[in-house]
């Protein structure tokens, strides 16, 4: 027999609420017509498909196998759908985003989540890079948009704005040694075990730099590749981790203490690129998103700066 993919919808739609009245309102059909719709299904399929009760109504054994590869079916179609759609997009270049580590911990994925799926026709190639490079990268016109350091960007003569918080904390497990405490210095940290991000990347490189030539001796239990080891790894006990507030879960067990030295306190700013993209509404929209993905994320406080400690806009 054939089936109609209308009619496999409304079926997904009824056995997933319990209710015919409920699966005929999502697909926007009277209850008569999903009733009738129901009862065509049973009677091609030669089986009942729906227990039907006071309380709503339940698949059969028969419902149950319908429902699995009614599913099956509406993704392969999805699929099929979009590959062939794909062939009619308007051949445009894809944006061109650039991160640091810490945005793109939870900062860009989560604006990239809302952004792809608000604009289909449009790709985005994301790259992390420190801002050094990605300041480069937006001069030279081979980046859109990029999340910056304000005290490495801010004379870059980039059009900027302020994006959010990057202060540096540091973590380490719930009731351990940091209990008790709000904040210390990078020097009182380091008289413990530490365990942090590899030399190469962007944050060990940030904070290397800031303390040289005068570094601290510091005993690292071991380094890992990326934010969600490290804070697991402090998060566990095994050292204490320097990582941007932001990079933290605010539901997840730790001890969180300020870092008391001033090149802890960072910001991130959003800057954009000095050539025009030839879909300049995206370039917006992809702005806004991360703007929201900031404003929205409680670990990416964007207010708790003072105005006289917050970048201010710059337009050139």
């Amino acid at each position: 027999m054939r089936y109609d993919l209308d009619d496999l919808r409304l079926f997904l739609h009824i056995v997933t609420e319990g209710s015919i009245t409920a699966g005929a309102h999502r697909m926007h059909l009277s209850l008569p017509s999903a009733s009738a719709r129901v009862r065509s299904l049973e009677h091609h399929a030669g089986v009942a498909l729906l227990i039907r009760g006071r309380r709503g109504v339940r698949p059969t054994p028969a419902g149950t196998t319908l429902a699995r590869h009614a599913r099956d079916v509406l993704a392969q179609t999805a699929r099929l759908e979009s590959a062939v759609a794909s062939y009619t997009r308007s051949p445009t270049a894809p944006l061109t985003l650039m991160a640091g580590g810490s945005a793109m911990h939870r900062l860009v994925p989560r604006a990239l989540v809302s952004f792809l799926r608000a604009h289909p026709d449009v790709d985005v190639t994301v790259s992390e890079s420190r801002t050094p490079q990605t300041v480069r990268m937006l001069t030279n016109g081979e980046a859109d948009l990029g999340v910056v350091l304000n005290d490495e960007a801010h004379d870059s003569g980039l059009r900027w704005e302020p994006l959010g918080d990057d202060s540096l904390v540091v973590i380490g497990q719930a009731g351990g040694i940091l209990a008790g405490r709000t904040a210390l210095t990078y020097r009182e940290a380091a008289e413990h075990p530490l365990v942090g991000l590899n030399s190469a990347s962007s944050l060990r490189r940030w904070i290397e730099r800031h303390l040289a030539p005068h570094a601290p001796v510091v005993h690292y239990r071991t380094t890992v590749a990326n934010l969600h080891v490290l804070i697991a790894l402090a998060a566990a006990g095994v050292g204490l981790a320097v990582v941007p507030r932001p990079a933290i879960d605010p539901h997840q067990p730790l001890e969180v203490c300020e870092l008391q030295d001033p090149w802890a306190r960072r910001h991130h700013l959003l800057a954009w690129g000095v050539k025009d993209h030839p879909n300049p509404a995206a370039v917006a929209a992809l702005a806004e998103h991360l703007r929201q993905a900031a404003h929205f994320d409680p670990a990416f406080p964007n207010t708790h700066a003072s105005p006289d400690d917050r970048p201010r806009v710059r337009d050139h």
